[in-house]
C-alpha cells in the first residue's frame, strides 16, 4: 500500500486539457484515499466521431478492475460517467472483500449455538 497513488491519463485524438488532468488526478487521489488497496489508475480518453469515450482501468492489491462511459459530448462528462462506474465497482468489491469474511464468521457463528 502506497501513500501517493499513480494516476496515467492518456489523450487519443484530442487535445490535452489540464483542467480535466488536474480534475482526474483529484478525483483519483479521492478514490485511492478511500480504497486503499487502489495503487494506480490508467484513464484514456478518445473521440469516436463526435461523441468521446472514456475508459479508465485501477489496479493495486488483489484489485483489477475496469470501467467506461461512451457517448459523452464533452470530455469532463465522459470522465465523471466513468470515474462514477469505476467508484461503484470498487465500493462492491471493498464492501465484498471487508464484509464477506465478517458473513462467513456469523454463519459459523450461528451454527455452533444450540
Amino acid at each position: 500500500m502506497t501513500d501517493h497513488a499513480t494516476v496515467e491519463i492518456h489523450w487519443r485524438n484530442l487535445p490535452a486539457e489540464d483542467e480535466i488532468n488536474d480534475y482526474l488526478n483529484r478525483r483519483c487521489e479521492e478514490l485511492a484515499a478511500e480504497f486503499p488497496e487502489a495503487d494506480g489508475f490508467d484513464i484514456s480518453l478518445q473521440a469516436e466521431g463526435s461523441k468521446i469515450e472514456c475508459h479508465a482501468h485501477v489496479a493495486g492489491k488483489r484489485t483489477r478492475l475496469a470501467a467506461h462511459a461512451s457517448g459523452a459530448s464533452s470530455p469532463r462528462q465522459a470522465a465523471e460517467g466513468t470515474l462514477d462506474k469505476l467508484e461503484k465497482e470498487m465500493r462492491r468489491e471493498h464492501d465484498k472483500r471487508i464484509f464477506g469474511a465478517r458473513r462467513k464468521a456469523q454463519k459459523a457463528q450461528a451454527k455452533r449455538t444450540p
